[in-house]
């Protein structure tokens, strides 16, 4: 059993930098690939970013690559995204995902349905931008 807990979440002006982080708990010896969703009210899961920490693959989506980028403490078991030149379009719950993977990540893991691959979630992290 895994269990996720985000942090970091809160209100940002537009052009700002947030950093989220996630800790992950309870089994960890099975390398796992990670993600970053976020959802808006009356919208599903959007996947923004993911990484296997086997091999530190990462894959971004187009709307915030350049400006997020996904990165795994082995060490801390801790997950985070680094939030630059934030945008209001930005504003959304994030969430922490996981689940056992053998590979690296691919452009699968943020496609539609990506959520389908992820087996255990965070509670999710309100964060707000503002113009």
């Amino acid at each position: 059993q895994v269990q996720l807990m985000e942090s970091g979440g809160g209100s940002v002006q537009a052009g700002g930098s947030l950093r989220l982080s996630c800790a992950r708990s309870g089994y960890t010896r099975l390398k796992y690939c990670m993600a970053w969703f976020r959802q808006t009210p009356g919208k599903g899961r959007e996947a923004v970013a993911a990484i296997s920490t086997g091999d530190s693959s990462t894959v971004y989506a187009d709307s915030v690559k350049g400006r997020f980028t996904i990165s795994y403490d082995n060490s801390k078991n801790t997950l985070y995204l680094q939030m630059n030149n934030e945008k209001t379009e930005d504003t959304a719950m994030y969430y922490c995902a996981a689940d056992s993977c053998t590979g690296g990540v691919g452009a699968w893991y943020i496609g539609e349905g990506a959520d389908a691959l992820f087996g255990y979630w965070g509670q999710g992290t309100q964060v707000t931008v503002s113009s």
